[in-house]
């Protein structure tokens, strides 16, 4: 039986062009996010299943790659139903293993813990441009600090490595779901039919606000309620003041102090920009998890039909495994569809160390080889990446495939020293 040669659907195999470029965004992260004072950390891949089925997930939780039972624990003929027969899971965000490892080790770490972990995560999703099954996550997380120094500088740091890696004239759309609560909840809405307003407002950047309009009174709620809240956005569209206009509105309804702090978010990571870039309010901005409990933003740019990073406040979640709630709040970069849009640009690493490499001809003597191998090592010592390997037949399409790789200086060692 021949086996099969292609990866499972929705993986892929990275060629080392692209391998390169993973490597250096990487770099650029870790460097610029630990700049900022964030540790890494590294959580396991597999998470037990009832930690990534508690109902915080979203959508997600419908694309867990469950594992089965080992051992004893498996029993097919007992089973009444797939719960029976897993008990672990591969993680489908970066969030909830943080969590549950913030949970478990809170007395060794710091007070509050700034934390940076990047590394792959999996579900079972439909495979498309930009989006695969297996794929990279990046997040930086501060937990244990309540005030908004936190979400200040989550989106500096973003903003910042963004800037580093290319990226300017970028939008932050910034929100809060407090303020995405008040609005539905002044206009009538029954707060048991919230995530349903919320999934139809999600959708306003494809539909319009005609169609939400639409769907929402064909999904059975009173028109006055939904003319009420469209109403709202209409309203909002004319504001030079949004925010201070929102506040006013829905005093009484709306936490205290929302706008005020939305506002103050907004002025002070526009004072410490260091690359171009909009902050705008966005009151449409939903974000589909429903652990968030404040602000939540969203990075989008230009040409491309999704963010490229995204995050909140999820204030609450920690106490459902500690029964204490501990402030938190975080930032994810979209790995995977950055490094997309560099490939599409045709990037190539700055500052690459000099790439030399060495085709030795067949046949070479021991002595010659040894020769040529303390050469490269000197090279290497100079600050090279040297790569020694034999002369293929086709010479002239192996040196196509090197200098496609980033080898700028290319040698060649025969047998017999040619002039």
């Amino acid at each position: 039986m021949t086996l099969t040669k292609k990866p499972v659907n929705g993986m892929k195999d990275i060629l080392p062009q692209e391998m390169y470029i993973r490597d250096y965004l990487i770099g650029e992260i870790k460097k610029t996010y630990k700049s900022f004072g964030f540790t890494p950390i590294e959580t396991p891949v597999v998470e037990n299943i009832e930690n990534l089925t508690s109902k915080q997930g979203g959508d997600n939780e419908k694309l867990i790659f469950k594992i089965m039972k080992r051992g004893q624990k498996f029993n097919l003929e007992t089973a009444k139903n797939e719960n029976d027969l897993t008990d672990s899971g591969l993680r489908y965000d970066l969030t909830v293993p943080l969590v549950r490892y913030y949970s478990n080790n809170a007395n060794s770490l710091p007070k509050p813990f700034k934390a940076l972990q990047i590394g792959p995560v999996f579900r079972a999703d439909r495979p498309q441009k930009g989006r695969f099954r297996e794929f990279y996550q990046c997040d930086i997380d501060t937990l244990g600090d309540a005030s908004n120094q936190c979400e200040i500088e989550l989106i500096t740091a973003t903003t910042t490595l963004l800037g580093r890696i290319g990226f300017a004239n970028f939008t932050v759309h910034i929100n809060d779901r407090r303020m995405l609560k008040a609005m539905a909840v002044y206009s009538g809405f029954p707060e048991d039919s919230l995530d349903q307003v919320f999934i139809v407002l999600d959708k306003m950047d494809k539909i319009g606000i005609d169609g939400v309009e639409q769907e929402l009174m064909e999904d059975g709620f009173a028109k006055e309620t939904v003319e009420k809240y469209v109403g709202l956005f209409h309203d909002l569209q004319e504001q030079s003041e949004p925010l201070e206009f929102l506040g006013s509105v829905l005093a009484g309804t709306v936490e205290e102090g929302t706008a005020e702090n939305l506002k103050t978010i907004c002025t002070s990571v526009e004072k410490l920009a260091s690359v171009p870039f909009r902050m705008q309010f966005d009151p449409t901005l939903v974000r589909g998890m429903s652990y968030y409990t404040g602000t939540i933003f969203e990075i989008t740019t230009e040409g491309l039909g999704s963010s490229v990073a995204g995050g909140g406040r999820y204030d609450k979640m920690v106490g459902r495994f500690t029964n204490i709630d501990t402030p938190a709040c975080g930032f994810s970069i979209g790995f995977e569809r950055i490094i997309t849009i560099l490939m599409d640009r045709n990037f190539q690493v700055p500052d690459a160390p000099d790439r030399t490499a060495i085709l030795l001809e067949k046949n070479m003597p021991d002595d010659r080889i040894l020769e040529t191998m303390q050469q490269a090592q000197k090279l290497r010592g100079e600050g090279r990446e040297v790569l020694v390997t034999m002369m293929n037949k086709n010479k002239k399409h192996q040196k196509e495939q090197l200098a496609a790789e980033g080898y700028t200086d290319i040698r060649e060692v025969y047998v017999n020293p040619r002039d």
